[in-house]
């Protein structure tokens, strides 16, 4: 049993106490290991706008100065150079996935298979970032029909939707994957070549 007169001393907390992370939102790690990521420029731009105290405690010169006080003049100056090619090089990744995309096309292919069926083929979309497995489920459920990943002869991958649902593709990626611009989907007919019956002469 307590006694009445004991002053009041803190109490430790009875539960662990969470701290609060920060994470990038261009990287996804915390701030002070954004260097290590591929995007260092972008992940400043964000820092600098979201929480500008955290950027000066990181980012500032005073910050960069003092992180490599330590350092010798030459230790210095590689370090230098080698955040100065890692910038160039995260530049040059951004520039080159950029131009992937840019040059990039979706083709949406209606393919009649016999009088009156026809599927839809659609190929192209990992270049946008989308897996060809999920995307044929989800045109299975959109379009509650049969949908599957098939191999191409020459060497890709393509989703094959029963029946002719073109349009109808193209208006859902429009609208539900923006990465997707519109001048970069391409609807292409291909009819089944009608073979000859008569006889030559």
């Amino acid at each position: 049993m307590m006694d009445a007169d004991t002053p009041d001393t803190p109490a430790a907390p009875s539960e662990p106490q969470s701290r609060n992370v920060i994470y990038c939102g261009v990287c996804t790690l915390p701030p002070e290991y954004c260097e290590f990521g591929g995007t260092v420029k972008k992940c400043q731009d964000w820092l600098q706008n979201e929480n500008p105290t955290m950027y000066e405690r990181l980012w500032s010169a005073d910050a960069l100065e003092a992180s490599t006080a330590t350092l010798s003049v030459d230790a210095r100056k590689r370090a230098e150079k080698d955040a100065h090619k890692k910038a160039l090089k995260a530049e040059a990744q951004e520039a080159k996935a950029a131009a992937t995309i840019a040059n990039s096309m979706v083709t949406i292919k209606r393919v009649e298979r016999n009088k009156r069926k026809f599927v839809t083929a659609v190929s192209g979309l990992e270049a946008f970032g989308l897996e060809n497995k999920k995307m044929a489920k989800e045109f299975g459920k959109k379009f509650a029909t049969g949908a599957s990943v098939t191999k191409v002869p020459s060497g890709g991958e393509e989703i094959v939707v029963q029946g002719d649902v073109s349009d109808e593709i193209e208006e859902f990626l429009l609208e539900k994957y923006k990465v997707i611009p519109e001048d970069n989907i391409e609807l292409v007919e291909d009819k089944k070549k009608k073979k000859d019956t008569g006889a030559g002469g």
